[in-house]
C-alpha cells in the first residue's frame, strides 16, 4: 500500500484450515470477495480448490524463467518453508542429541517430544503424514538404527504409520500453538526441554524472544518435511489487475539476484525495496520459490538438511486414513 497508495488492501490471516474452509463456504454461496488466496494445506488446495475452479494459477510472465517448474505448476508457491525437530541449544550445546529419528521413540524421550495438534494445523499434520508416505525410508532408517528388521504392530500397516504409533505411545506431548511449543523447546534455562517438531520458521524466536533453539541439520532418514505455501487469484475476483499486482510483489522485485547482498532490518530502507513482499519470510526457515534469491543469514543450511515434500495427492487420498489413524491412537 506504501507504494501503490492508490489500491487499498484488506487481509484476513486466518489459517489454513480457515482459509480453505472460507473460500469454499463464500463461493459455495455465491459470494466472491476475495481477490487472492494464499495458504498451505496442498492436498486440500490443490484438489478442493485448484481442481474445482475455486482459484486460478497466476505466474507473473517476467518471474517465470526464475521460478523452477515444481514452484509454479501446477499452481504457483509463494514461500516454501518446512516442519523439523528442534532442540535446546543451551542444554545441548557441542551436539545435536539424536541422530536418528527412531531414537525419538526410545524410553530416553519419553513425555519430552512435542509438536502441535495436527488436527488443527495442516502443515503440521502434512508433516506427520508424509512419514507414513515414506515408509520404505522409514523402515530402512530404523534398520540402520538398531540392526533390526521392524516389526509392525497390530493393524498399523506400515512403517511410516508404526512411527506415529511409537510416538504417541511414548507420551508424545501436543500443543495447541506453535508458540508455546516453541518455548517448551527453545527457553533457556531448562533442565529437560523438549524436542520440538515444530514450523522451522521458529528459529526467529531466537532473536525476537531471546531464545536458544536449534533444529537437527543431520537426522535419518529426513531432517525436513517440506511444505509449500501457494498462492492464487480466487474465481471471479473483484480487482483482478490488482490481485496480478500483489502476486508479483510477493515474489520480490527483478532486481534481486543470487549475488545480492540483503542486509538488517529486511523490512526496512533499500532490504525491503528488493524483497518486497519476500520480507517477511526472509528467514532461515523459509525459502523463495525463486532461483535467484540469496539465503537470509543462517539460510544456507536448508540446501544441506535431506528434506521430503509433501504431496498433495498423498495427502489429498490417503490423509483422511493418517488422521482417522491418529484420531484412534491418540485415544488409545
Amino acid at each position: 500500500m506504501a507504494i501503490y497508495p492508490e489500491i487499498k488492501v484488506t487481509s484476513f490471516d486466518l489459517g489454513s484450515v480457515q482459509s480453505v474452509e472460507k473460500t469454499v463456504r463464500e463461493q459455495d454461496a455465491g459470494l466472491y470477495n476475495a481477490d487472492i488466496v494464499t495458504t498451505g494445506g496442498s492436498g486440500q488446495v490443490i484438489h478442493e480448490m485448484l481442481n474445482k475452479n475455486r482459484i486460478v494459477n497466476y505466474v507473473p510472465e517476467h518471474y517465470k524463467a526464475r521460478i523452477p517448474a515444481e514452484n509454479r505448476e501446477p499452481l504457483l508457491v509463494r514461500i516454501n518453508e518446512a516442519m523439523v525437530f528442534f532442540y535446546n541449544g543451551e542444554a545441548y550445546p557441542d551436539r545435536q542429541p539424536a541422530t536418528n529419528i527412531w531414537e525419538f521413540t526410545e524410553p530416553k524421550w519419553k513425555g519430552r517430544v512435542g509438536t502441535k495438534n495436527p488436527l488443527s494445523s495442516l502443515s503440521t499434520f502434512m508433516g506427520w503424514a508424509t512419514f507414513a508416505e515414506h515408509a520404505d525410508e522409514m523402515a530402512a532408517a530404523y534398520k540402520r538404527h538398531t540392526g533390526k528388521d521392524i516389526e509392525l504392530h497390530e493393524g498399523v500397516p506400515n512403517a511410516g504409520y508404526e512411527f506415529i504409533y511409537r510416538m504417541l505411545r511414548n507420551d508424545l506431548v501436543i500443543f495447541k500453538s506453535g508458540s508455546k511449543l516453541g518455548g517448551a523447546s527453545g527457553k533457556p534455562g531448562q533442565d529437560k526441554p523438549l524436542i520440538g517438531y515444530n514450523n522451522m520458521t521458529r528459529i526467529a524466536d531466537n532473536d525476537a524472544k531471546g531464545y536458544v533453539g536449534r533444529f537437527f541439520v543431520e537426522l535419518d532418514p529426513v531432517a525436513k518435511i517440506i511444505y509449500p505455501t501457494y498462492t492464487a487469484i480466487a474465481r471471479q475476483a473483484p480487482h483482478p489487475n490488482a490481485a496480478k499486482l500483489l502476486t508479483a510483489y510477493l515474489l520480490g522485485s527483478t532486481e534481486l539476484s543470487a549475488d545480492t547482498q540483503i542486509s538488517k532490518p529486511y523490512s526496512e530502507g533499500r532490504s525491503l525495496e528488493l524483497l518486497q513482499g519476500l520480507a517477511p519470510y526472509f528467514d532461515a526457515g523459509s525459502v523463495s520459490p525463486r532461483d535467484d534469491v540469496p539465503f537470509p543469514a543462517g539460510g544456507e543450511v536448508w540446501g544441506k538438511m535431506k528434506g521430503w515434500t509433501a504431496n498433495p495427492d498423498f495427502l489429498w487420498n490417503e490423509g483422511p486414513k493418517v488422521r482417522d489413524f491418529w484420531i484412534q491412537e491418540s485415544q488409545s
